[in-house]
């Protein structure tokens, strides 16, 4: 924790170098000349000095909650042979209050759940595809998986890996999601903001000490269009949902897919639009 400190003065220097040197022929070009006065160094200046430090985050993004997948193993210790519906199932029954109770805000996640067995309607059914990658640079691939939160608009998105066997839940976050990217070992998460013409941009990363992947970036870019400001309804940005809390962050707003910029760089999309099944890398 830090404690409040006194504000500093800015501290600056201004150095000034002249050197003239005498033209003695017009072949004489060797000498040192003046590139004027050095700009003043600015450094940071500390506001309300007085005023405690706050001692709790105002949003709780669930950085550090890890989760065991209870009842869900990896046969041969392979993630890629884990089905990613029993996955989202694992997921509705160990959070009844989210999914199955008679206010749970994403009911309709479960009745289509139905869908995603033997004589459903795949196109209905909520869960994405899952894509594999080394994300926390053990060397084995992990899984980062989708599923729609419904009756709205938002997706879940959740990374596992595997530890001493087990299938465990390093990273949780839901939103309305205009597309999810992978970035070398970043997971990028593209939500609508409220202003027209701009994008929150969340990116995370694997960490060693917390043994989860943790919020590194989060920030609001603009993507193009009009800087006016926009006439739909303003997404709220709400903390995100961990382990044991329901809802996340989430958007008001509908979300569809856009196009992903041309990089060289792999990149997945999940968009509440598509409900692709087969659990191929891409």
């Amino acid at each position: 924790m830090f404690r409040s400190r006194s504000a500093r003065a800015a501290v600056g220097a201004v150095f000034a170098v002249a050197v003239v040197a005498p033209l003695t022929g017009c072949g004489d070009s060797g000498g040192l000349v003046s590139a004027g006065a050095t700009p003043t160094a600015n450094g940071p200046t500390r506001l309300w000095p007085g005023q405690p430090p706050a001692s709790s985050p105002a949003y709780d993004f669930g950085e550090a909650d890890t989760e065991v997948v209870k009842g869900v193993t990896a046969p041969g210790g392979d993630i890629r042979k884990v089905d990613p519906v029993t996955v989202v199932r694992a997921e509705i029954a160990a959070h009844p209050d989210v999914y199955t109770a008679s206010t749970g805000p994403y009911r309709g996640t479960v009745r289509r759940m139905a869908d995603c067995g033997p004589g459903g309607d795949r196109e209905e059914c909520p869960v994405l595809e899952a894509y594999y990658r080394d994300l926390t640079g053990d060397g084995h691939d992990d899984m980062v998986l989708g599923f729609r939160l419904l009756p709205g608009n938002q997706t879940a998105v959740r990374m596992y890996t595997l530890r001493k066997g087990r299938l465990v839940q390093v990273l949780a976050s839901d939103d309305a999601v205009i597309a999810v990217e992978l970035a070398g070992r970043t997971v990028i998460i593209r939500s609508p903001a409220a202003i027209e013409g701009y994008e929150y941009r969340t990116q995370w990363n694997w960490d060693d000490e917390q043994r989860a992947m943790l919020l590194t970036r989060d920030e609001i870019l603009r993507v193009g269009g009009s800087t006016g400001p926009s006439d739909g309804p303003a997404p709220s940005r709400s903390p995100s949902r961990s382990s044991s809390t329901s809802p996340s962050r989430s958007s008001s707003t509908s979300s569809a897919s856009s196009p992903l910029p041309s990089s060289p760089l792999s990149f997945l999309s999940f968009s509440s639009s598509s409900s692709v099944l087969p659990s191929e890398s891409p």
